[in-house]
Formats: structure tokens, sequence, C-alpha cells
């Protein structure tokens, strides 16, 4: 019997019209325990490295996480991954809320999806029920719109969707797949929309059994109220007005004319929408005898009407928010945090704008970046009233007109729609030099005021295309004050020994040791695996131990969950020896679609005073550590420990390996925040 997932995958073939409920591999479960461990294995195995990622046999891959639907307090990610056409590279990127909770209890671990429809459609899974349906009439609707309508249509109020707006289906770039207060982007929703799928709506009323339910309800009731009462933990970013650290340290684009000291407080109040109209009425006048007019000025404000929460989280991070003309508005993670990336003189990105991003389908955080990209190349001279005709004076106006274009595919927008690197190659006469992306996705945060090493890593080798996926489980920045530095070391149950040290010996101005860059990159990248397979929120895990050192999980407490919810039984290393195998099989599949290291080159604005050499040192030794060759492909010796000898003899065949070692030793010895040394672990 299984226990915490259902054992099933649904396989829908869009071109065919076909679906097939399919058991899943227990052998995968073993090797890679679920979500964007499991798919990057089908991946692997399923979308040869010379297909294209724009063709209909590419896969994309709904997954629940391990323990979604769980009593396990937070866990209910969906991850979405596929291959992106943006760079010829895996991504994956996850999304909060219901989906993954009721996908588990109509019977499925995840949904492969490949194929292309001919006409626009939705899947409907109820249960054992699952069918590919006509949705000619959701055409040209937002997500949420969507929502309400199968909602309705289908007669269940309860009922999951994840959906695309019209950006999604006119394949976008920078497209979102929508739901409920959360969304995902980095390309899948381009792959949604070539794909002719409109929206996948789930509703399941099944049982989902876990190994020992009583000590589990038990450990999960006091989990609970420690989340709840843990005030480093949630989505902080929406809670708090005051962004002046996000905007003067984080600037994400690489606008130049970006405006220094932009925020003042009074933007935290400006926030809201207020709109004035005139009314006008007539009443019955008794001195006159006669009806007469009556003017009023009615004003109508934004207004927060309630804090959401997750399935089974008692945080309520989301916002929603209710907007003039009866709109409503999903304030999401980073949605607000965008304002911080707009720091323009004049651009005050409120919910109006945001609430345009949600109805076009549109990413926050990659429109920001294509705004900044745009006014690059107005400022330049690269693009002039020929390429933007009618291009508003304002900058709040020349947002909204780039969304609509975007959106819409129209003049411009076409070309910006393709993504930023492809589009600066099609429009040429320098644009390209305007790039500070890396492997040919958005734009990156570059502009540290100091060399951060850590950082450089996890931008230049990350595969998560996003550095909030990768970040989060060690400071950024030094504790000033040596006995405010101790205390947040003293209860910091997450951090093995030696990082705590590490952190107590870190001074401001201050660079970390080589090592300690290293071994803190890929403890971070390890946390955030956790989260993927097993669908737990990263604001109450992996991205959490910077702020507070109180993350709700982390490495040593884990395990226990994992094997009361699913029978497997993982120490500290059995559960490193996972993730760590997931890192290298996903890096092992970029590498067979041609990433090398010469694709992990960053931006020269990354920080002031750049050490070309000492980053290239901090990259051998990456490199070194991870088990990766010269060339940042892992070795021989490390995929065969890792136990993926088919995937290093596939490598071999390729001509990509040309022989055993390399940097690094075997995937046995990296055992820099192993904690315990009772074995890998056993099913």
């Amino acid at each position: 019997m299984k226990f915490a997932e259902t054992g099933f995958a649904l396989e829908i073939d869009l071109s065919r019209g076909n679906i097939e409920k399919a058991p899943t591999d227990p052998k995968k479960t073993g090797l890679h325990l679920g979500g964007d461990g499991v798919a990057a294995a089908i991946l692997w195995e399923r979308v040869p490295p010379e297909m294209d990622p724009h063709s209909p046999a590419n896969l994309l891959i709904f997954s629940a996480g391990l323990l979604a639907g769980t009593p396990v307090p937070g866990a209910n990610r969906t991850c979405v991954s596929s291959i992106s056409p943006l760079s010829n590279l895996h991504v994956n990127t996850s999304f909060e809320g219901f989906f993954a909770p009721e996908l588990k209890h109509a019977g499925y671990d995840r949904v492969v999806i490949r194929g292309k429809s001919p006409s626009l459609v939705y899947v409907w899974i109820h249960d054992d029920k699952v069918e590919i349906r006509d949705a000619g009439h959701l055409q040209g609707k937002s997500a949420l719109e969507t929502t309400a309508i199968l909602r309705k249509e289908l007669k269940d109020p309860n009922i999951q969707v994840a959906a695309i707006g019209v950006a999604g289906e006119n394949m976008v770039a920078q497209a979102s797949i929508e739901h409920a207060n959360s969304s995902v982007s980095q390309g899948v929703g381009l792959i949604m929309g070539e794909k002719g799928l409109k929206a996948i709506a789930v509703r399941g009323t099944k049982d989902l059994a876990v190994a020992h339910p009583d000590e589990l309800f038990a450990r999960c009731n006091a989990l609970y109220g420690e989340i709840y009462d843990n005030p480093s933990c949630g989505d902080l970013l929406l809670s708090e007005d005051d962004k002046a650290w996000h905007v003067a340290n984080l600037p994400w684009t690489a606008a130049e004319q970006r405006v220094k000291g932009f925020w003042e407080p009074e933007l935290g109040q400006k926030w809201g929408v207020r709109v004035e109209r005139e009314e006008i009425s007539y009443q019955w006048e008794n001195y006159s005898q006669e009806m007469e007019e009556v003017r009023e000025t009615v004003v109508e404000k934004s207004e927060l009407l309630r804090g959401t929460g997750c399935y089974n989280c008692p945080k309520n991070c989301h916002k929603v928010i209710s907007l003039p003309g009866e709109r409503q508005y999903f304030l999401k993670s980073y949605g607000k945090h965008a304002y911080a990336m707009a720091a323009y003189g004049d651009l005050k990105l409120n919910y109006d704008v945001l609430f345009a991003m949600q109805e076009l389908g549109l990413d926050e955080n990659a429109m920001v970046q294509l705004f900044a990209f745009v006014q690059d190349l107005q400022q330049a001279g690269i693009l002039t009233e020929n390429e933007l005709p009618g291009f508003p004076a304002d900058d709040m106006g020349r947002y909204l007109y780039l969304l609509k274009k975007v959106a819409h595919r129209q003049d411009i927008g076409a070309i910006l729609a393709e993504g930023l690197c492809q589009a600066a190659g099609q429009i040429g006469k320098g644009a390209e030099a305007h790039i500070r992306g890396i492997k040919k996705t958005g734009q990156l945060p570059l502009k540290w005021k100091e060399a951060h090493y850590p950082s450089f890593l996890m931008y230049a080798t990350g595969d998560k295309m996003d550095i909030t996926q990768v970040e989060g489980s060690f400071p950024q920045l030094p504790i000033p004050d040596r006995k405010e530095r101790e205390a947040f070391v003293e209860g910091w149950d997450a951090a093995p020994q030696r990082f705590k040290e590490w952190f107590l010996g870190w001074e401001p101005g201050q660079q970390l040791p080589l090592e300690a860059a290293v071994e803190i990159v890929d403890w971070n990248e390890a946390m955030h695996y956790g989260d993927d397979i097993l669908g737990i929120c990263p604001l109450l895990s992996s991205f959490r131990g910077q702020f507070g050192g109180r993350p709700p999980y982390h490495l040593n407490n884990l395990p226990q969950l994992i094997f009361l919810a699913t029978g497997i039984e993982l120490d500290v290393d059995g559960l490193l020896e996972v993730l760590r195998r997931n890192r290298q099989l996903i890096r092992a599949l970029n590498a067979g679609r041609g990433q090398k290291r010469a694709d992990e080159a960053i931006s020269a604005e990354l920080w002031e005073n750049r050490n070309p050499e000492m980053e290239q040192q901090h990259l051998d030794a990456y490199y070194s550590f991870k088990g990766w060759n010269a060339e940042g492909i892992p070795t021989r010796e490390t995929l065969d420990g890792a136990g993926l000898d088919h995937v290093s003899t596939a490598l071999l065949a390729r001509g990509i390996l040309h022989s055993l070692g390399g940097f690094g030793g075997s995937f046995g010895t990296r055992n820099s925040v192993q904690t315990s040394t009772n074995g890998r672990g056993r099913q």
C-alpha cells in the first residue's frame, strides 16, 4: 500500500485526445521521492536532448509534492516542470495554494501533458472521471474568470483550477499559469499555451492514507501552532509596507535611469487606488414641486478585504484587495516586491498595474524586467517612435502600453513576447549589450555594492533560473553587533555547527572563506530541492533561515515527518543523498542539452570592482565540491555514486563525458551539512 502518495499518474496526450491512468514507478520514488525530483527523471527518460522545446512532444508536468495533502502544515505546493523554450534547459517552478492536495485526493500524484490540441481545451479531473473538454468559451478570459466559469459550469465551488490568461493563449514568454492566490512563469505559461491547454480543473473526494496517522497528527498539531506563533516565517514581504531595503539593495533591473533614494516612507501608503467620479441623481423637491438634479462626488478606494492562507497553513500570507470598479486582486508572493524593482521617478506600481498583469496572465517580475529593458533601449536610441508608435510620455502609461502590446503580441510586443534574449537578437543594433540575464532567462538583480561570492555561485550555477529559489538558508549579510549575532546562532537549530561558526566569525566588509561560500551554496540548494520534492512552502523552510534563523522545517526534522507520512526511513544523510542526487540529475540533463561553463558567465554589473580571477577560483572550488569536471558536468564517478549510472552511460555514449574523474571525488564524500551518520536510509 502506498502512503502519502496515490501511486498513479495521469498521462494525457492532447494531440490524440488520449487519457491514461498509469501506475507510478516505485523505483523513482525510492531514488527521487516526488515533486520535481520524479518529474526530472521523467524528462530525462522521455524528452531527448535533440528535441525542440517548442515541439508538441515536449512534456509539461504538474507534480504534487510528496507530503502535499497530508497533515503536514504548509505542504501544498505544485511543481510545474518542463524543458524551457527560453533556455533549452530544464525548468521547474512551483505554486502554492490548493491544487496539489486536490490532485492527490482525486487519486493522482502528477499530470503529464504531451501533444498539442488542435483547438483550445481544458482538462476536467473528478476522481476517476477525466475528460478533455472544449474551452472555446474560455478564450480570452482571465484565470480568475476561467475559474469562476468552470466552477459554475461544473456545479462545484470547491474545484481547484490552474489556468492561463490571454498572454498564455498567445504563447508569450512572460505568461504565467495562475491558480487562486499564486502563479508560476519562467516559460511554462508559454508551453501551456502552445499545447492549446487553457486550464486544468480538479476535484478530489478520495482519502489519502499516511503510514503512522496517530503520531503524524500529534506532531503536526504541535507544528501548526509553532508556525502560527513564529514571526519569522511566512511571506513577510507582503505584510510590511517599508520597502526601503529592497529598493536600495536589490534593484532587479538593468535600467540606467533608476532613481537612487527612490523610496520614501509616504510610498508605503500610496499602494492604494483612489477614483473619484460624479454621480447625478434626481429627487423630488416639495418647495419647487419638481424633480431637481443632485450632483455628488463619490470616492472609491482600494481596500484590503482579508488575508488568505493556503491549504493547511496557519499563515495568511496572501492578501485580497478590493479595487474600484468591483474588481478584486490577489496579492501574491513577490507581487508587492515588484514595487522594489520599478524604482523610477514617477512609476508608482500600484494595484491598478498589478491587476492588469493578473487579468492578462503576465508575470509581475518578468514584466518589470521587460519594462526596464525597453526603457534602456529607448534611452540608447535603439528603439524609436518607429518601433514604439504612440509610446506615452509618462512611465505608468508606458507600462500599461507594454502590457497590452506584449499580451496581444502587437507591434513591438510580438518581438518582446519571444523573451528578452531572443528579442535582443531580433532587434539588433546593440540591444544584446543591454541583456544582463543568464542562460537566456529573465534579467537578474545584478547590482550588489560589494562582492558576494555565494550569490555569484548561486546566480551562475543555479538551475532554478531565479535566485529566490536558491538562496535562503544562510543569511545574505553579517550581523554587525556581536551579541545579536550570538543570539541569532544560539537557537539556530537548522544549521550544522560549521555554518554557525562561519556566521559567528563573519564581520561586515569581510568575505566569507572560499570553503564556506561553496558549502553555503550547497546547503541553500539542498533545502530548496527538499521543498521541491516534498511540496513544502519555502517561506516555512528553505527561504526563511536567513530571517531569524528559526525556519519550522529543516534537515533535522524533515526525515521524521517523511517517515510518519510515507513509511520511508531516512536520516539526515539519507535525505541529503536524495536531494543531491536530484541536483546531479538535473545538472546532467542540462549538460545533455549543451550547457557548459561558458554559460555560467555573469554580467559585468554584478557588483563594482569585479575580481574575475577570484570568481573563477570559487567556480573551480564549487565544481570540485559537487564532483563535476572543469566544464561543470557531473563526472562518471559522481553520477555512478549517486545511483545514476544510466545517466553517466548516456552522457558517455553522446560524447559529453569522456573518461572517469574530473575536479571532484565521488558522490558519497560530500558530507558538509550532515549531522547524522546512521546510514543513507532505506525504504
